[in-house]
């Protein structure tokens, strides 16, 4: 299955409930992930650009898709980006792929 590496973004509103309340939102995006047949293999929180981090697995592109659109709808986030990670084996097939791209720079 596909992994995918999250950051998000938590709004004022939810680090304020947080703190009033705190919660190990951890089982919380180990419920979404499931629910889409996937696996959560790690939550972080960080210092810098984001608040935190996931690393999840889905069974393809349109179920870790529906967990974002679900977790983005929910308001509770800011910013929420997902990249869909590549196996090394998968991007040695792409290399020898990519020679069959005839591959033209503009102005060329």
């Amino acid at each position: 299955m596909p992994l995918y590496l999250s950051k998000f973004s938590y709004t004022p509103e939810t680090w304020a409930r947080l703190i009033s309340k705190p919660e190990d939102r951890r089982q919380a995006a180990q419920a979404y992930i499931e629910a889409v047949g996937g696996k959560l293999h790690g939550f972080w929180y960080a210092f810098g650009s984001y608040d935190g981090y996931t690393l999840w697995e889905a069974p393809d592109n349109v179920s870790m898709a529906a967990v974002a659109l679900a977790i983005t709808g929910g308001g509770a986030l800011s910013t929420l980006e997902t990249t869909v990670l590549m196996t090394v084996d998968d991007t040695m097939q792409a290399l020898r792929h990519a020679d069959q791209v005839r591959y033209r720079a503009p102005g060329t």
